[in-house]
Protein backbone atom coordinates (compact mmCIF):
# COMPACT_ATOMS: atom_id res chain seq x y z
CA UNK A 1 0.00 0.00 0.00
CA UNK A 2 3.11 2.68 0.64
CA UNK A 3 4.51 1.85 -2.81
CA UNK A 4 1.18 1.94 -4.07
CA UNK A 5 0.77 5.35 -2.57
CA UNK A 6 4.49 6.27 -3.26
CA UNK A 7 3.89 5.63 -6.71
CA UNK A 8 0.95 7.66 -7.04
CA UNK A 9 2.23 10.90 -5.14
CA UNK A 10 5.22 10.70 -8.01
CA UNK A 11 3.33 10.45 -10.46
CA UNK A 12 0.75 13.60 -9.60
CA UNK A 13 3.97 15.23 -8.89
CA UNK A 14 5.75 14.37 -12.04
CA UNK A 15 2.77 15.07 -14.37
CA UNK A 16 2.30 18.45 -12.67
CA UNK A 17 5.99 18.79 -13.42
CA UNK A 18 5.48 18.27 -17.18
CA UNK A 19 2.35 19.93 -17.58
CA UNK A 20 4.25 23.05 -15.52
CA UNK A 21 7.28 22.68 -17.86
CA UNK A 22 4.81 22.21 -21.07
CA UNK A 23 3.14 25.19 -20.27
CA UNK A 24 5.91 27.30 -19.24
CA UNK A 25 7.47 26.43 -22.51
CA UNK A 26 4.49 27.38 -24.32
CA UNK A 27 4.13 31.31 -22.05
CA UNK A 28 7.85 31.58 -23.45
CA UNK A 29 8.25 29.91 -27.04
CA UNK A 30 4.90 29.26 -28.53
CA UNK A 31 3.34 31.89 -30.66
CA UNK A 32 1.34 34.30 -29.40
CA UNK A 33 1.31 37.83 -30.58
CA UNK A 34 -0.68 38.55 -33.56
CA UNK A 35 -0.95 34.68 -34.40
CA UNK A 36 -2.52 34.21 -38.23
CA UNK A 37 -2.92 37.90 -38.45
CA UNK A 38 -0.42 40.76 -40.18
CA UNK A 39 2.41 43.05 -38.30
CA UNK A 40 1.06 45.81 -36.52
CA UNK A 41 2.10 49.29 -35.14
CA UNK A 42 1.73 49.30 -31.26
CA UNK A 43 2.38 52.54 -29.57
CA UNK A 44 3.03 52.79 -25.82
CA UNK A 45 2.19 56.46 -24.63
CA UNK A 46 3.56 58.43 -22.28
CA UNK A 47 2.19 57.95 -18.74
CA UNK A 48 0.39 54.28 -19.55
CA UNK A 49 0.21 51.76 -16.80
CA UNK A 50 0.38 48.09 -17.86
CA UNK A 51 -3.32 47.74 -17.38
CA UNK A 52 -3.37 50.25 -20.04
CA UNK A 53 -1.04 48.04 -22.36
CA UNK A 54 -2.86 44.79 -21.41
CA UNK A 55 -6.01 46.76 -22.30
CA UNK A 56 -4.43 47.82 -25.72
CA UNK A 57 -3.27 44.01 -26.18
CA UNK A 58 -6.94 43.00 -25.39
CA UNK A 59 -9.09 45.13 -27.56
CA UNK A 60 -6.67 45.32 -30.17
CA UNK A 61 -6.44 41.40 -30.87
CA UNK A 62 -2.96 41.45 -30.54
CA UNK A 63 -2.57 38.66 -28.29
CA UNK A 64 -4.29 35.05 -28.12
CA UNK A 65 -3.53 34.38 -24.39
CA UNK A 66 -3.03 37.73 -22.59
CA UNK A 67 -2.64 35.74 -19.47
CA UNK A 68 0.98 34.09 -20.40
CA UNK A 69 1.71 37.28 -21.37
CA UNK A 70 1.23 39.31 -18.38
CA UNK A 71 2.67 36.19 -16.31
CA UNK A 72 6.03 36.37 -18.51
CA UNK A 73 6.28 39.92 -18.07
CA UNK A 74 5.53 40.65 -14.74
CA UNK A 75 7.74 38.20 -14.17
CA UNK A 76 10.40 39.75 -16.51
CA UNK A 77 9.71 43.02 -14.76
CA UNK A 78 8.12 44.83 -17.80
CA UNK A 79 5.25 45.93 -15.83
CA UNK A 80 7.48 48.02 -13.74
CA UNK A 81 9.65 49.51 -16.79
CA UNK A 82 7.37 50.85 -19.54
CA UNK A 83 9.09 52.59 -22.53
CA UNK A 84 7.07 54.71 -24.33
CA UNK A 85 7.61 54.87 -28.14
CA UNK A 86 6.34 53.27 -31.41
CA UNK A 87 6.83 49.60 -31.75
CA UNK A 88 6.24 47.14 -34.85
CA UNK A 89 5.03 43.61 -32.95
CA UNK A 90 5.45 41.21 -35.98
CA UNK A 91 2.93 38.33 -36.78
CA UNK A 92 3.31 35.34 -34.74
CA UNK A 93 6.08 36.51 -32.12
CA UNK A 94 5.97 34.66 -28.79
CA UNK A 95 5.88 36.64 -25.64
CA UNK A 96 9.38 36.58 -25.16
CA UNK A 97 10.14 38.68 -28.20
CA UNK A 98 7.91 40.88 -27.90
CA UNK A 99 8.81 41.68 -24.20
CA UNK A 100 11.93 41.64 -25.56
CA UNK A 101 11.03 44.61 -28.09
CA UNK A 102 9.18 46.55 -25.65
CA UNK A 103 11.69 46.18 -23.08
CA UNK A 104 14.57 47.55 -24.86
CA UNK A 105 12.42 50.47 -26.26
CA UNK A 106 13.83 49.31 -29.81
CA UNK A 107 11.31 51.54 -31.91
CA UNK A 108 10.15 51.98 -35.38
CA UNK A 109 11.24 55.18 -36.64
CA UNK A 110 8.71 57.75 -37.37
CA UNK A 111 8.87 59.27 -40.94
CA UNK A 112 7.70 62.55 -40.63
CA UNK A 113 7.44 65.25 -44.13
CA UNK A 114 5.99 68.61 -44.34
CA UNK A 115 5.96 71.11 -47.81
CA UNK A 116 3.57 73.52 -49.15
CA UNK A 117 2.93 74.77 -45.83
CA UNK A 118 2.63 79.06 -45.00
CA UNK A 119 1.92 79.40 -41.54
CA UNK A 120 3.17 78.10 -38.05
CA UNK A 121 -0.08 76.14 -36.84
CA UNK A 122 -0.34 74.16 -40.10
CA UNK A 123 3.78 72.83 -40.17
CA UNK A 124 3.20 72.11 -36.55
CA UNK A 125 -0.18 69.79 -37.79
CA UNK A 126 2.12 68.27 -40.48
CA UNK A 127 5.40 67.76 -38.26
CA UNK A 128 3.68 66.28 -35.47
CA UNK A 129 0.54 64.09 -36.75
CA UNK A 130 2.25 60.69 -35.84
CA UNK A 131 4.19 61.85 -33.11
CA UNK A 132 3.30 61.50 -29.31
CA UNK A 133 2.78 64.76 -28.79
CA UNK A 134 0.64 67.88 -29.60
CA UNK A 135 0.73 70.38 -32.38
CA UNK A 136 0.29 73.53 -29.60
CA UNK A 137 3.62 71.77 -27.68
CA UNK A 138 5.88 71.72 -30.70
CA UNK A 139 4.33 75.24 -31.65
CA UNK A 140 4.92 76.46 -27.98
CA UNK A 141 9.01 75.13 -28.29
CA UNK A 142 9.67 76.71 -32.08
CA UNK A 143 8.50 80.12 -30.62
CA UNK A 144 10.65 79.68 -27.66
CA UNK A 145 13.82 78.71 -29.64
CA UNK A 146 12.71 81.55 -31.90
CA UNK A 147 12.52 84.00 -29.08
CA UNK A 148 16.13 82.47 -27.34
CA UNK A 149 18.35 81.60 -30.09
CA UNK A 150 21.73 83.24 -31.83
CA UNK A 151 21.38 82.13 -35.13
CA UNK A 152 19.28 84.79 -36.79
CA UNK A 153 15.79 82.97 -36.36
CA UNK A 154 13.00 84.87 -35.21
CA UNK A 155 9.33 84.85 -34.95
CA UNK A 156 8.65 86.25 -38.66
CA UNK A 157 11.41 84.55 -40.22
CA UNK A 158 11.81 80.68 -38.18
CA UNK A 159 9.82 79.13 -41.07
CA UNK A 160 12.84 79.36 -42.92
CA UNK A 161 14.56 77.00 -40.38
CA UNK A 162 12.80 74.14 -42.10
CA UNK A 163 13.93 72.43 -45.38
CA UNK A 164 11.13 70.15 -47.37
CA UNK A 165 11.92 66.62 -46.84
CA UNK A 166 11.54 63.14 -45.09
CA UNK A 167 13.06 62.44 -41.97
CA UNK A 168 12.78 60.16 -39.35
CA UNK A 169 12.58 60.31 -35.75
CA UNK A 170 11.14 58.43 -32.53
CA UNK A 171 7.32 59.00 -31.79
CA UNK A 172 8.36 59.95 -28.14
CA UNK A 173 11.25 62.71 -28.68
CA UNK A 174 10.08 65.80 -27.07
CA UNK A 175 9.36 69.27 -28.61
CA UNK A 176 12.71 71.16 -27.57
CA UNK A 177 14.20 68.28 -29.21
CA UNK A 178 12.67 67.73 -32.45
CA UNK A 179 13.48 71.68 -32.85
CA UNK A 180 16.85 70.75 -32.37
CA UNK A 181 17.07 68.00 -34.69
CA UNK A 182 15.39 70.10 -37.33
CA UNK A 183 17.91 72.82 -36.64
CA UNK A 184 20.25 70.50 -37.31
CA UNK A 185 19.34 69.33 -40.82
CA UNK A 186 19.09 73.11 -41.76
CA UNK A 187 23.05 73.33 -40.58
CA UNK A 188 23.86 70.37 -42.93
CA UNK A 189 21.75 71.49 -45.80
CA UNK A 190 23.50 75.02 -45.66
CA UNK A 191 26.78 73.77 -46.74
CA UNK A 192 29.77 75.77 -47.21
CA UNK A 193 29.24 76.00 -50.98
CA UNK A 194 25.71 77.13 -50.66
CA UNK A 195 26.46 80.04 -47.83
CA UNK A 196 29.14 81.14 -50.21
CA UNK A 197 27.01 81.40 -53.20
CA UNK A 198 24.15 83.42 -50.83
CA UNK A 199 26.99 85.91 -50.19
CA UNK A 200 27.60 85.95 -53.81
CA UNK A 201 24.25 87.24 -54.36
CA UNK A 202 24.56 89.50 -51.73
CA UNK A 203 21.89 88.09 -49.71
CA UNK A 204 22.14 85.69 -45.90
CA UNK A 205 20.39 82.26 -46.24
CA UNK A 206 17.53 83.49 -44.19
CA UNK A 207 16.96 86.04 -46.89
CA UNK A 208 17.39 83.17 -49.65
CA UNK A 209 14.75 81.45 -48.17
CA UNK A 210 12.31 84.47 -47.77
CA UNK A 211 13.49 85.33 -51.67
CA UNK A 212 12.79 81.64 -52.76
CA UNK A 213 9.45 81.74 -50.92
CA UNK A 214 8.45 84.57 -53.40
CA UNK A 215 10.35 82.43 -56.23
CA UNK A 216 8.26 79.34 -55.39
CA UNK A 217 4.76 81.39 -55.97
CA UNK A 218 5.28 82.61 -58.67
CA UNK A 219 6.54 80.14 -60.73
CA UNK A 220 4.29 77.04 -61.73
CA UNK A 221 6.80 76.14 -64.20
CA UNK A 222 10.48 75.00 -62.76
CA UNK A 223 12.60 76.17 -65.35
CA UNK A 224 11.30 79.88 -64.79
CA UNK A 225 12.39 79.86 -61.15
CA UNK A 226 16.02 80.96 -61.72
CA UNK A 227 14.91 83.58 -64.19
CA UNK A 228 12.48 84.99 -61.73
CA UNK A 229 14.50 84.97 -59.22
CA UNK A 230 17.21 87.10 -60.90
CA UNK A 231 14.90 89.53 -62.16
CA UNK A 232 13.52 90.08 -58.33
CA UNK A 233 17.50 89.87 -57.94
CA UNK A 234 17.90 92.79 -60.16
CA UNK A 235 15.07 94.48 -58.61
CA UNK A 236 16.71 94.32 -54.94
CA UNK A 237 20.05 95.46 -56.20
CA UNK A 238 18.75 98.44 -57.60
CA UNK A 239 16.30 99.61 -54.31
CA UNK A 240 13.11 98.88 -57.03
CA UNK A 241 10.12 96.94 -55.34
CA UNK A 242 9.24 93.22 -55.83
CA UNK A 243 5.78 94.23 -56.69
CA UNK A 244 5.30 90.45 -56.23
CA UNK A 245 0.79 89.36 -55.95
CA UNK A 246 1.46 86.41 -53.93
CA UNK A 247 2.98 88.54 -50.71
CA UNK A 248 -0.25 90.65 -50.89
CA UNK A 249 -1.94 87.49 -50.95
CA UNK A 250 -0.44 86.67 -47.77
CA UNK A 251 -0.46 89.59 -46.17
CA UNK A 252 -4.42 89.89 -46.99
CA UNK A 253 -4.74 86.41 -45.42
CA UNK A 254 -6.84 85.00 -48.05
CA UNK A 255 -5.31 81.73 -49.87
CA UNK A 256 -8.32 81.70 -52.20
CA UNK A 257 -7.61 84.84 -53.55
CA UNK A 258 -6.99 84.29 -57.53
CA UNK A 259 -6.58 88.14 -58.50
CA UNK A 260 -4.91 90.96 -56.46
CA UNK A 261 -6.89 94.33 -56.95
CA UNK A 262 -5.48 97.52 -56.71
CA UNK A 263 -7.29 97.77 -53.47
CA UNK A 264 -4.98 95.16 -52.28
CA UNK A 265 -1.92 97.36 -52.89
CA UNK A 266 -2.80 99.96 -50.56
CA UNK A 267 -2.84 97.41 -47.57
CA UNK A 268 -0.26 98.56 -44.69
CA UNK A 269 1.53 95.46 -43.89
CA UNK A 270 5.44 94.53 -44.35
CA UNK A 271 4.53 91.85 -46.88
CA UNK A 272 2.95 94.54 -49.11
CA UNK A 273 6.07 94.85 -52.03
CA UNK A 274 4.12 97.18 -53.45
CA UNK A 275 4.36 99.66 -50.97
CA UNK A 276 7.54 98.40 -49.58
CA UNK A 277 10.65 97.88 -50.87
CA UNK A 278 13.09 95.08 -50.41
CA UNK A 279 12.27 91.46 -48.72
CA UNK A 280 9.26 91.28 -46.42
CA UNK A 281 10.07 90.42 -43.24
CA UNK A 282 9.94 86.33 -43.38
CA UNK A 283 8.75 83.82 -45.69
CA UNK A 284 4.84 83.80 -47.75
CA UNK A 285 5.33 79.42 -47.91
CA UNK A 286 7.89 76.63 -47.20
CA UNK A 287 9.98 76.71 -50.15
CA UNK A 288 11.40 73.66 -51.52
CA UNK A 289 15.12 72.62 -52.01
CA UNK A 290 14.42 73.55 -55.88
CA UNK A 291 13.23 77.20 -55.02
CA UNK A 292 16.42 77.71 -52.49
CA UNK A 293 18.40 76.47 -55.07
CA UNK A 294 16.76 78.52 -58.11
CA UNK A 295 18.03 81.64 -55.67
CA UNK A 296 21.47 80.58 -55.53
CA UNK A 297 21.68 79.65 -58.92
CA UNK A 298 19.69 82.07 -60.70
CA UNK A 299 20.18 83.03 -64.52
CA UNK A 300 21.65 86.13 -64.87
CA UNK A 301 19.71 88.91 -66.91
CA UNK A 302 18.52 92.43 -67.67
CA UNK A 303 15.00 91.84 -66.61
CA UNK A 304 12.90 93.98 -64.36
CA UNK A 305 9.14 92.95 -65.20
CA UNK A 306 6.97 90.13 -65.91
CA UNK A 307 3.81 89.27 -66.83
CA UNK A 308 1.42 86.05 -67.13
CA UNK A 309 1.83 85.03 -70.83
CA UNK A 310 -1.92 85.16 -71.94
CA UNK A 311 -2.17 81.29 -73.19
CA UNK A 312 -2.48 81.13 -69.41
CA UNK A 313 -0.12 78.27 -69.52
CA UNK A 314 1.63 79.48 -66.38
CA UNK A 315 4.37 80.80 -67.97
CA UNK A 316 6.08 84.78 -68.54
CA UNK A 317 6.86 86.99 -70.65
CA UNK A 318 10.03 88.90 -69.63
CA UNK A 319 11.52 92.19 -70.26
CA UNK A 320 13.43 94.80 -68.78
CA UNK A 321 11.43 97.67 -70.63
CA UNK A 322 8.47 99.19 -68.91
CA UNK A 323 6.71 99.73 -71.60
CA UNK A 324 6.60 96.65 -73.28
CA UNK A 325 5.52 95.55 -70.30
CA UNK A 326 2.67 97.63 -70.10
CA UNK A 327 1.90 96.03 -73.40
CA UNK A 328 2.30 92.35 -71.96
CA UNK A 329 -0.18 93.33 -69.21
CA UNK A 330 -2.50 94.32 -71.43
CA UNK A 331 -2.83 91.28 -73.94
CA UNK A 332 -2.96 89.22 -70.83
CA UNK A 333 -5.93 91.49 -69.08
CA UNK A 334 -7.99 91.30 -72.67
CA UNK A 335 -7.20 87.35 -72.57
CA UNK A 336 -8.94 87.45 -69.02
CA UNK A 337 -11.63 89.24 -69.82
CA UNK A 338 -12.30 87.03 -72.68
CA UNK A 339 -11.89 84.12 -70.61
CA UNK A 340 -14.41 85.35 -68.10
CA UNK A 341 -17.02 86.36 -70.19
CA UNK A 342 -16.79 82.67 -71.73
CA UNK A 343 -17.27 81.32 -68.65
CA UNK A 344 -19.90 83.75 -67.56
CA UNK A 345 -21.53 82.54 -70.66
CA UNK A 346 -21.14 78.99 -70.37
CA UNK A 347 -22.83 79.56 -66.58
CA UNK A 348 -25.63 81.16 -68.24
CA UNK A 349 -26.18 78.30 -70.85
CA UNK A 350 -26.31 75.89 -67.90
CA UNK A 351 -28.54 77.89 -65.66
Amino acid sequence: MKVSTRLIVFLVVAILGISFSYYAYQIVYTPNILVGKDDRLFIVKEGSTFKDIQKQLHDGKIVNDLVSFSFLAKLSGYDDELKPGRYILRKNMTNLQALKILRSGKQEPVKITFNNVRLLPELAERITRNLGMKPEEFEAALIKFAMSNSYGFNQDNIMTMFIPNTYEVYYNVTPEALVERLYEEYEKFWTDERKEKAKAVGLTPVEVSVLASIVQAESINAKEAPIIAGLYLNRLRKGIALQADPTLVFAVGDFSLKRVLNVHKQIDSPYNTYKYPGLPPGPINMPEIRSLDAVLNYTPSDYYYMCAKEDFSGNHNFTNSYEEHMKNAARYQKALTIEQQKGAALRGESR
